[in-house]
């Protein structure tokens, strides 16, 4: 039975999280951390036992710091370095946390570190910018400890109560990194589909051939990721763009909106991308959609999907 991960929901401060099977990213293999450690994050233990300030990987940390904490920049020391996938900044993150306020010591907010709930979210949509930070390049498995100041804890733009006066720190433990987009071998092109470009950040343009609307389904590999093959229900991080065959105008795009999404994969037509099932994670795939035809009358707009496979979590629930 697949299990449901409800999103842990952390009042003002992680209200925007959105949550395995992973696929390395090469990209991210060189990947420069924006934060460093600094006297602020190298005073934050997850333990009180000062012989063993990291504790243990996914059991319940006691955050243990002398407040109040005064920095300037977000600061992160690694207490313990995981071995896995890299982080990169538009990737999907899976995680467990202990936040507390950095004047008073007072937690603020935590997941139970149960192994069932916890957070998954793409790093772009977390509404703590120093966080957002702070695991850009972390690797799976690692435990951080996180000092974020005043002024990295609110985007200005969105922030309608203003910036906070505490600095907040943190215990997190990265459980799964996701890549932000495909890195499958690619394979040779097949005719009679559209060309794509990829931008360097992956994004992919979708040039519409001229000639007749297409009538029948097809898809080609376009890079083969050798990760886990996608069944049907299962909760499958993509980026995606759609192109209208007609208009050859972008009718949605996961690049556009900035961050990856989840889709529930289903053989029968009804997820929001096409042609999941049997897809690899690390796979980047096209489709072309027909119209539909239901007793001679033609509806619905011709359509053509890229998409990036990213890794496949339990299928996120919110609960507030």
């Amino acid at each position: 039975m697949r299990k449901s991960v409800a999103l842990i929901v952390a009042t003002g401060l992680l209200v925007a999280l959105a949550g395995c099977s992973s696929s390395s990213d090469s990209a991210a293999a060189g990947c420069t951390p924006p934060a460093t450690a600094g006297a602020a994050s190298d005073l934050i233990s997850a333990t009180t036992d000062p012989q063993n300030p990291a504790g243990t990987f996914g059991t319940a940390p006691t955050l243990t710091v002398n407040t109040p904490v005064d920095l300037q920049t977000t600061q992160v020391t690694t207490l313990i370095k995981g071995t896995g996938a890299t982080l990169p900044a538009g990737g999907v993150v899976s995680l467990d946390y202990i936040l507390a306020d950095g004047t008073t010591g007072a937690i603020s907010s935590k997941t139970p570190f149960d192994g069932s709930s916890y957070v998954i979210a793409p790093v772009s949509s977390i509404n703590l910018p120093g966080l957002r930070t702070a695991l850009t390049c972390a690797t799976e498995g690692s435990r951080l400890a996180i000092a974020i100041p005043p002024s990295e804890e609110v985007d200005p733009a969105s922030s309608t109560s203003g910036i906070p006066t505490d600095s907040v720190v943190m215990i997190v433990d990265v459980k799964g990194a996701l890549p932000a987009r495909a890195d499958g071998a690619v394979q040779p092109a097949q005719a009679g589909f559209p060309s794509v470009a990829l931008g360097p950040d992956g994004r992919p343009g979708i040039t519409i051939p001229s000639g007749s609307v297409p009538t029948t389904a097809s898809t080609a590999v376009l890079k083969r990721g050798d990760g886990a093959t996608v069944a049907a229900g299962d909760g499958v991080w993509v980026q995606y763009t759609a192109v209208s065959w007609n208009t050859k105008a972008v009718t949605g795009s996961t690049w556009s909106d900035g961050s990856p999404t989840q889709v529930t994969a289903a053989s029968d037509g009804s997820s929001k991308v096409p042609d999941l099932v049997g897809q690899t994670v690390g796979s980047q795939y096209i489709s072309i959609v027909p119209p539909t035809v239901t007793d001679g009358s033609t509806t619905g707009d011709p359509t053509v999907y890229v998409v990036d496979v990213l890794g496949v979590t339990p299928v996120v629930s919110s609960t507030q």
